[in-house]
Formats: C-alpha cells, structure tokens, sequence
C-alpha cells in the first residue's frame, strides 16, 4: 500500500508540474486563476447559484464572494432572481463578462492543444482515456452523467454540419440537400448571433463531441429549437433530453413566450424527447426536400 501511496504522489508531482506550464499564460492575465474559473463555470451555464457554484469549485463561499464582488464591479455579472422562489439568485455572465473570458479561453485551449500536438494520434486517445478512468476511479458522482454540456467554439460549427449530414444520410438516407439545409441555419445563426436571446450547446464525451442542439429567435416572442444530434455511440445516456431541457429553461429564462421545432414523422426518438418534453404537434407537411418523400412536423410549447 505504500508503494501505492507513493505512486499516486509522483503523479500528482508530475501532474502539478504539467498544470503550472498550462496555467502560465493565465497568471500573466488581469485574473487569477480562481477568477479564470469562476468565468469558465458561468460562461458554460445557463444560470447558477452561488452555492451550487462554491460546490462545484470546492472553495470557501466567503473567498467566492469576494470574487463574485470583483466580478460584478467589472461588470461581468447578471443576477436573475427566481420567480417562483424569491430567495435564489442565479448568476450568469453579461456580454462583457463573455467578452472577457473569451481570450482566457482561447489561450488555454491553445496551451492543451500545443501539449497534446507532442504526441501521436494514439498516444493522444490512450491519454484521454486514462484521464477518464481517474476521474470515474475518484468521482464517482459524476458517473450518473457521463458528459458535459458547453457552448460553441470555433470549429464546432463545421462538425455541426458535418455529423448531420453524414448521420442522416446513413440512418435514413437523406441526400446532400439536409446537409445544405443545416450549413444554412448555422451560418445565419454565427453571422446574426444575438448571445443575449441565442444559443448553441455541445455535448462532449471523453473530450469528443457527441451532440448539438441550438435556440434561436424567431422574434420577439418566439424561439425555435434547431438541430438537435446525438451520435449513435451517445446515445441512451439522456443526453439528448438535457439538450432539450436546457433550450427550454434558456428560452424561460430570457422570457420568450412560445419554443417551436421542426421535425420529420421518421425520427421517432427525436419526437418522443419532445414529448415528454411538453412539445405539441401544431403543424404537418409532406414534402421531398431531402431526396426521400417525408412527413414533417411543426411542434410547439407555451411557455407562460
């Protein structure tokens, strides 16, 4: 057993001395790096309370207060207090706060990406695979939910169009038109992004990507619910449900007043998401639009 214990105090030796090197460009920013992630969490939720974001950090409340204090001064911080429970507070990031955070990130994923470059594409699999089994070896509460949800990146669009147009033509034998349609909706979702009332979520698994799902703004009052993709080896983990969840608590949250999709007869798991969801069927057109003849499908939710 000691040999054990000595073992795993190399590592974190080792390990200690890797996150120093990846963590150098961020001690030379205006923020230290407590207040670098404090910025990541709220930048990659869509609203949490001070104490679940104290827990998710394992530091002191009274320290994340004083940083909170720092941030909201900077104006980084919007407040939104819950209608049906007065008491809680939930924090998310302004525009300037994403602002902000923005170069942060960038520069540490240019840092991992530089390390990871040193080694060969196996090399790279065998090592995000070894980091996966400590973290379900030692966290074993973050084994009911087995991936993460973040927003988009520069690059992410490109797999968006990508997996859709690949995934659909093999489950259901669309043809190149779908894939048309989907570089479409993401090009006007980057050019005419609004990330007050607009989102994109990404799901990842073992550091790849495994799903997508946006909310737009149709107007004023209604957003729709675009894209939704889990890949096949995703699936049956509840990530296309959270996906779903998550466009529905961010259009709540932002006050719209009605979510709208638009889905086909055929992707039956697709529709049961939506409807266990609340979504209703308002609408239905046959069409061709994708080389196949198909029956598609207007759903919608209030939201008030």
């Amino acid at each position: 057993m000691d040999q054990r214990v000595e073992s795993v105090r190399a590592f974190n030796r080792f390990y200690t001395k890797q996150i120093g090197v990846l963590n150098e460009k961020l001690v030379r920013s205006p923020y230290s790096l407590t207040e670098a992630r404090v910025l990541y969490e709220l930048a990659n939720h869509d609203g949490i309370t001070a104490r679940e974001l104290a827990n998710e950090l394992g530091i002191d409340a009274g320290y994340l207060s004083r940083i909170m204090k720092k941030l909201n001064e900077l104006g980084f911080i919007e407040k939104r207090v819950n209608e049906k429970d007065k008491r809680e507070v939930t924090l998310t990031l302004t525009a300037a706060g994403r602002k902000a955070f923005q170069p942060l990130d960038v520069a540490a994923r240019a840092e991992v990406k530089k390390m990871m470059a040193k080694l060969p594409e196996p090399e790279q699999k065998k090592l995000v695979a070894a980091m996966a089994t400590i973290r379900e070896a030692l966290g074993p509460e973050d084994r009911g939910e087995p991936y993460l949800l973040r927003q988009h990146r520069p690059g992410d669009m490109g797999w968006v169009v990508h997996r859709h147009g690949a995934l659909y033509a093999e489950e259901y034998g669309w043809d190149e038109r779908f894939e048309a349609l989907v570089a479409g909706v993401v090009s006007q979702f980057i050019k005419q992004l609004d990330p007050e009332r607009e989102r994109c979520w990404i799901a990842e698994r073992d550091g790849e990507i495994v799903g997508s799902i946006f909310c737009v703004a149709k107007n004023k009052t209604t957003a729709q619910l675009r894209l939704l993709l889990v890949e096949p080896s995703a699936r049956g983990l509840g990530i296309g449900s959270r996906l779903v969840d998550e466009v529905i608590r961010f259009a709540r949250q932002l006050g719209y007043r009605r979510l709208e999709l638009w889905t086909q007869r055929e992707l039956t798991s697709a529709r049961r998401i939506y409807k266990a969801a609340g979504f209703e069927i308002v609408g239905t057109e046959g069409h061709e639009y994708f080389g196949v003849p198909l029956l598609a499908e207007t759903w919608a939710m209030e939201l008030r």
